[in-house]
Formats: structure tokens, sequence, C-alpha cells
């Protein structure tokens, strides 16, 4: 027997088994299948799009909160372009005295060509925050390359201290 040979006599079987219900029967297995229809149609379609409409507001100032970030990052970025450039030694000497200022006596600079290599030893976290910011403005030097170790044995609330070493690139000559 194929399969559409099958398929008409489940369907007659179907109906006389309909047709042999009581019409209350009916009523109520009608009134069944619609709930389980709408179940089905909320589930599917309104549910996920009432979700998204609850999220949107969250959403939004999230992203809001992102762009503004973003843009205070572009402002500070195109502030130090148009800083005016610097020569090599006039980055050296502001690097040096940032150095003296803000690192000594845990830290020490060392040039080698293009590039400035700081060795810490216990150096506070927002002193060299501090400098890493004063570096990159006043002497237009980036790190490239950092190899940072957490002070260890540090109690809870204590200041954070890093050793290790901070190679920064300077600018052209």
């Amino acid at each position: 027997m194929t399969a559409d040979a099958r398929a008409p006599s489940a369907r007659a079987r179907l109906g006389s088994a309909w047709a042999g219900l009581a019409a209350r029967e009916r009523r109520l297995i009608a009134l069944a299948a619609g709930v389980v229809a709408l179940a089905l149609l909320w589930w599917l379609t309104l549910a996920p799009a009432l979700n998204t409409l609850r999220q949107a507001d969250a959403q939004r100032a999230e992203l809001q909160a992102q762009a503004q970030r973003m843009q205070a990052l572009k402002t500070e970025a195109q502030a130090l372009k148009d800083l005016p450039r610097l020569g090599r030694d006039e980055a050296l000497r502001a690097l040096e005295a940032s150095v003296q200022q803000r690192l000594r006596p845990s830290a020490q600079l060392s040039v080698v060509g293009d590039r400035a290599q700081l060795v810490l030893k216990d150096t506070p976290a927002d002193a060299l925050a501090q400098w890493l910011a004063e570096a990159r403005v006043n002497a237009r030097a980036l790190p490239v390359e950092a190899r940072l170790t957490r002070g260890a044995g540090a109690a809870p609330g204590a200041p954070v201290l890093w050793s290790g070493t901070l190679s920064l690139g300077l600018p052209a000559p």
C-alpha cells in the first residue's frame, strides 16, 4: 500500500471519528486547538517582539554611552594629532623629565635607537598610569611592548605595584 492510498483512508477514519463525536466534544476540541494555536502564535511571534521592545531602552542607553565614549576618544585623538611635532631630542628631554618627576626611584630609563626602555621595580600603578599619559602628550611616546608583573603579597586595599619593562616608541627625527 502506498502513502497516497493510506492518506485517504486515514482522512476518512479521522472524518468518521469527528462525525461520531457529540457537538459538545467537537466544540471543546476546537476550543483546545484554538488555545494551542494562540499559545503558539504568542510564543513564536509576539513574545520575542515584546521582549525586544522591553530591552530597547536599556540597549539605547548603553549604545548612547558607547557613542559618548567613542566621541571622547575621537576628541582626545584629534587633540593629540593637532599637537605640534616634537624633535627626537625634545621628546627625550620631556620623557626623562617625566621619569624623574613621576617614577623615581622605582624606574630607570634607557634609550636605544628609536625606542626608550623603562625598567620598573615596584612602581605604583597610579603613578605609572599618570606617567604614561604624560609620556604620550608631552614626549609623543607610545607604548610598543610591555612585560609587567603585578607585585605579589599586597594586602587587600594596598596600592598595586608593577615591576618589569616597558618599551616606548619615540617620535621620528
